[in-house]
């Protein structure tokens, strides 16, 4: 790909690769998922959730550089593999290794709150395998931020089926209106080469979890989380109208960083309140993590 040998991989560029920076959100996924299944989000076994899906998240976004790596050439030659920082098969170990990781703790979540395993394999798998199929075709795709938003929706789902056996109304309502979000921000993110968002109706999906906030929250913790995801949503529009260089990363990091205000208002829907302040303690540091390894 034009780099020399690839080096050793240093520490800041294995999480580089990860996309560390992000992983609050992944965190506050967890909590939201049990919280919506009906249990508790502060049983122990919330840890290895949250961990199972940490892994899993991390890995994915390794095997996006490894799969990516011949486009990352050519468009984005600053990334770790055609730089040479890092190997792209032991990437690809790494990435499926992490897969693995995160289903097995995902399994342990399952055992920790005593349900019935098989449920937890199977979101694990259906998580995995959209890991890999977002992975595998999403440049050029046009559907590409339905699977990215497939992949958050089954997050939240393997979650809630490690803490419960079925999946209740409020975990599927949550999830596919997580669903909507990411759609949103994918297609915002997809239009950072470009320098500009070209069609504007894909934005219109992050109107959803708005609507499904108004319909549902009542208490001042949910209200908070309504009030300030229409204030990051408004925020992030602005950048993406006014066409500045440099405003769609802006706008993406806030909209990344609003998954974790998502949660907080679905955490308050659920019924834990008290459990929405973390959450918006992820979205600070979401926020802050960005400005020493990059999101996107």
């Amino acid at each position: 790909m034009g780099a020399g040998p690839a080096a050793v991989m240093t520490p800041a560029v294995a999480l580089r690769l990860g996309r560390v920076s992000n992983l609050p959100t992944v965190w506050t996924n967890a909590l939201a998922g049990i919280a919506l299944a009906g249990v508790s989000p502060w049983h122990w076994a919330t840890l290895p959730a949250a961990a199972g899906l940490s892994l899993t998240y991390v890995g994915g976004m390794y095997l996006n550089d490894a799969f990516d790596r011949g486009i990352d050439a050519r468009e984005r030659p600053d990334r770790p593999i055609p730089a040479g920082q890092a190997d792209p098969n032991t990437v690809f170990v790494l990435g499926f290794g992490m897969l693995l990781g995160g289903a097995a703790l995902l399994l342990l979540a399952a055992c920790a709150f005593d349900v019935p395993a098989e449920w937890s394999v199977l979101a694990s798998l259906a998580l995995g395998g959209a890991v890999l199929a977002y992975n595998w075709h999403h440049k050029g795709n046009p559907l590409g931020p339905l699977w990215m938003g497939t992949c958050r929706l089954l997050a939240y789902c393997a979650a809630g089926l490690a803490a419960a056996a079925s999946l209740p109304p409020a975990l599927l309502a949550g999830a596919l209106v997580s669903l909507c979000y990411l759609i949103g921000l994918t297609y915002a993110a997809k239009q950072e080469m470009a320098g500009r968002v070209e069609r504007f109706w894909p934005l219109a999906f992050l109107a959803v979890p708005l609507a499904y906030g108004a319909l549902q929250v009542r208490e001042p913790a949910g209200i908070a989380g309504l009030a300030g995801l229409a204030l990051l949503i408004g925020l992030a529009l602005r950048f993406l109208l006014r066409r500045r260089p440099g405003d769609i990363p802006r706008a993406v990091v806030w909209l990344i960083a609003g998954i974790a205000v998502l949660d907080a208002m679905f955490l308050a829907i659920a019924g834990w309140p008290g459990a929405a302040p973390v959450a918006f303690a992820c979205f600070a540091a979401t926020l802050l993590l960005q400005r020493w390894v990059r999101g996107t």
